[in-house]
């Protein structure tokens, strides 16, 4: 009997974006191969790798983030797939999520939202903060308007003292401009701002609006308030990664080029849970709209909630939102649609009735106007991206 292939992970499960990759592996494992797995317990970037050099597995995935991890991977001869954005082994197959669709879905959550002032906090030890960063402000300018970048250290490798850091934060956050949207490289940095902002007594959401990246669910729920965050598919980028390991050892050729993969979209918690609109009337129309689209609301229902004409109220609200207040219930009706297709197996019938549609028939026909599919072929295209054959 065939033995089974040895893989060594060298992925860290100290956070939830390492532990949605391990989930990912997981599942190509259950679903394809039983390997055998070797997962030493570390911190990110701190593996002991020298056990390496006499180590005789069939594959490793790692989270490359030094030059040490990269040399003994790579000298170790055998087929690897890296998974980080620090890209320090070139040679070798990678797979990372899009940080491009990462920037531009939060940069528009915040333009949706009102905004007329955005800005960035990152942490330029990290590719992954740096692209961010030049993707976020580019998604800003394109939509004629001024990012503010948090001025970074010069020359850093360590994380500097918190307190230190803290003092850095709050000058910087004391002088934007208010109201103020910001993105921050992913959920811990997020949480400092937070932390931050209550400690100089500047509200959340009402003068910044903050939202993270990782959607960390244990960390966003315990911040105050709790915070918004881009979801990355970390399990599809697992789930690829070992797809691509198995080509390797299988002695398939496998291109070094680079497999993004795009985030499944936004968790809207309190940090951003405001509409920055200097009209108060149709700031209200706005965040009802959004609390009850999905109750089955229409215009007339607004309408009883705002002391404006429907004439009125179309004509405001398309000119500050640049839609209608119909067309922003089918916005958020459709897009909450997107997401129970994409992580629940309710049927049509549910989903119509979760979504405030009176009937599945009317569901699948908007949904194929907005969409330029149906619900069904949607479903089954996310399925094929989240586990391929």
């Amino acid at each position: 009997m065939k033995s089974r292939p040895s893989i060594a992970l060298l992925i860290e499960s100290s956070n939830s974006y390492a532990r949605g990759l391990l989930r990912g592996i997981m599942s190509y494992i259950h679903e394809h191969h039983s390997w055998s797995i070797y997962l030493p317990e570390h911190g990110r970037g701190n593996v002991p790798v020298s056990w390496l050099n006499n180590w005789h597995g069939d594959g490793i995935i790692a989270r490359i983030e030094n030059t040490k991890i990269a040399e003994a991977v790579v000298n170790s001869g055998v087929p690897a797939v890296d998974v980080s954005a620090a890209r320090l082994a070139p040679s070798l197959p990678w797979v990372e999520t899009d940080d491009h669709a990462i920037a531009s879905l939060a940069a528009q959550h915040l333009i949706d939202r009102g905004f007329q002032h955005f800005a960035f906090c990152g942490d330029h030890r990290f590719n992954w903060s740096r692209w961010r960063e030049s993707h976020f402000q580019e998604c800003i300018q394109t939509a004629r308007l001024h990012c503010h970048i948090y001025p970074q250290t010069t020359g850093r490798k360590q994380s500097p003292p918190w307190e230190a850091e803290q003092k850095r934060l709050a000058d910087w956050i004391r002088a934007l401009p208010k109201p103020v949207g910001v993105m921050a490289c992913y959920d811990i940095k997020a949480q400092q701002l937070l932390d931050v902002c209550r400690t100089i007594n500047v509200s959340v959401p009402e003068e910044v609006a903050i939202i993270g990246v990782d959607n960390d669910e244990i960390l966003c729920n315990l911040s105050e308030p709790p915070l918004s965050s881009v979801i990355p598919n970390t399990r599809l980028t697992g789930y690829e990664a070992a797809a691509l390991l198995d080509r390797m050892i299988a002695g398939e050729a496998v291109s070094s080029e680079a497999q993004l993969i795009k985030p499944l979209g936004i968790a809207t918690r309190q940090s951003t849970d405001i509409q920055a609109i200097d009209d108060k009337l149709i700031s209200d129309a706005v965040r009802l709209i959004r609390q009850q689209a999905c109750d089955g609301i229409n215009v007339q229902d607004v309408l009883k909630s705002i002391p404006l004409s429907r004439r009125v109220l179309e004509s405001r609200f398309q000119k500050i939102i640049g839609r209608s207040p119909h067309e922003e219930i089918m916005r958020i009706r459709l897009d909450r649609v997107k997401q129970l297709l994409e992580e629940t197996e309710l049927s049509l019938i549910e989903i119509a009735e979760r979504t405030g549609f009176r009937h599945a028939e009317y569901l699948n026909v908007a949904f194929k106007k907005q969409a330029g599919t149906t619900p069904g072929q949607f479903r089954r295209g996310q399925n094929h991206r989240k586990f391929p054959n």
